[in-house]
């Protein structure tokens, strides 16, 4: 019988891990720096206060290790919101069942414009993203849609609900590629605080997700944390290198992604429970590119242009750009349906521009056969 990383997580002890971090000393963090292929110990000494004075250091080491591993390219993707319907309610979300905003769920046709758009734009990755609403867009809408998606873009991802095994596994025939799946918070008690109605309370139906999609095959397995839900975004971090340590091992067929969302103001919003300052950010980063120099950053518009400008050349490999978080935003521009209000207002060429300027190389389109498949354009 296999091992669930929820058995692994609960022999993790949040206030031990909290106590074992902050008492990091330099001699803890030169270690870690040292180290040719850092540990779980290592990475707690990098993210933790003492590593601070090193950042300078993380940073030269990230940029060397992520210019070996990927070159100077950047992909870019954009997310697709297909509907705001949900039947949560978590207090950080704008699509919350208890905001009274209006309520979308694109058709065929509208589906089609927002892709045109985002062809138009360059764009051949794609993320698409939905509340959870197992009726109005579960399976059976992911059925109807996701075949001419397909057909118009060169990979594509989601985030949406979670699923089960042979729905990801018939996703996976229908062309998808990644998954992101976020567990916000790997503090319980904090978990269930702000996921107040809905499937979403599950808080191990979600854990266990990843572990889904390996056993289905999913080619790309996203996971992160909400940075400020809980009162120690350290300790959630590490919880998340060991999450992402797990999976590595037990799928290591699968890639993975680690992406670094601050909250973001949105309507009926959360006040976040722990403040992170840009040079933190910069800090957690370097740290995963020291931990895991093959796994994928990415870096959203929730972050501004000019710390996106500064960072992304340092250890990150993949951003979006031009961003529209409301169902249609693409081709019909109505920001009230908003999820969150995106802090990099620029659009997709403004942002490459800057990266080539950094000497970078926007990747718009991957080749087919790296995905994995032959597409049909």
């Amino acid at each position: 019988m296999k091992t669930e990383f929820r058995h692994h997580w609960q022999n993790l002890d949040w206030d031990d891990i909290s106590l074992s971090l902050y008492s990091k000393t330099s001699k803890d963090v030169e270690r870690a720096l040292r180290n040719q292929q850092p540990t779980l110990r290592d990475f707690m000494a990098l993210i933790s206060p003492a590593a601070l004075p090193y950042l300078e250091e993380m940073a030269q080491r990230a940029q060397s290790l992520t210019r070996q591993r990927f070159g100077n390219t950047i992909s870019f993707y954009a997310p697709l919101y297909l509907s705001n319907l949900c039947a949560n309610d978590c207090s950080y979300c704008g699509f919350s069942m208890s905001n009274r905003i209006k309520r979308k769920t694109l058709d065929e046709h509208e589906i089609a414009l927002e892709c045109q758009a985002l062809n138009a734009m360059g764009y051949k990755h794609l993320l698409l993203v939905t509340g959870e609403h197992q009726g109005k867009v579960g399976m059976d809408y992911f059925r109807q849609h996701l075949p001419a998606i397909r057909q118009r873009f060169s990979s594509l991802m989601m985030e949406v609900q979670p699923l089960k095994t042979e729905e990801y596994a018939e996703l996976k025939t229908l062309g998808l590629d990644a998954v992101m799946v976020y567990q916000e918070t790997y503090h319980s008690s904090t978990y269930q605080q702000h996921h107040l109605r809905g499937n979403k309370q599950d808080f191990f139906w979600r854990l266990a997700t990843p572990e889904r999609l390996g056993d289905a095959g999913i080619d790309k397995i996203g996971l992160g944390t909400l940075i400020g839900l809980s009162a120690d975004w350290r300790t959630d971090s590490y919880y998340l290198a060991e999450h992402l340590n797990f999976l590595q091992k037990r799928y290591w067929q699968s890639r993975y992604s680690i992406s670094f969302p601050r909250l973001r103001p949105c309507t009926g919003g959360t006040e976040p429970a722990s403040l992170m300052d840009d040079a933190q950010l910069v800090q957690l980063i370097c740290a995963f590119r020291l931990f895991a120099p093959e796994v994928e950053l990415s870096l959203s518009t929730r972050e501004s242009p000019h710390f996106r400008d500064h960072v992304v050349p340092l250890a990150i490999n993949s951003v979006s750009a031009g961003s529209k978080t409301q169902p249609g935003g693409y081709a019909d521009n109505k920001p009230e349906l908003e999820q969150f209000s995106p802090h990099d207002n620029r659009s997709p060429q403004q942002v490459a521009n800057a990266l080539i300027a950094k000497g970078l190389q926007p990747i718009w389109k991957d080749w087919d056969r790296y995905l994995g498949h032959i597409s049909g354009m």
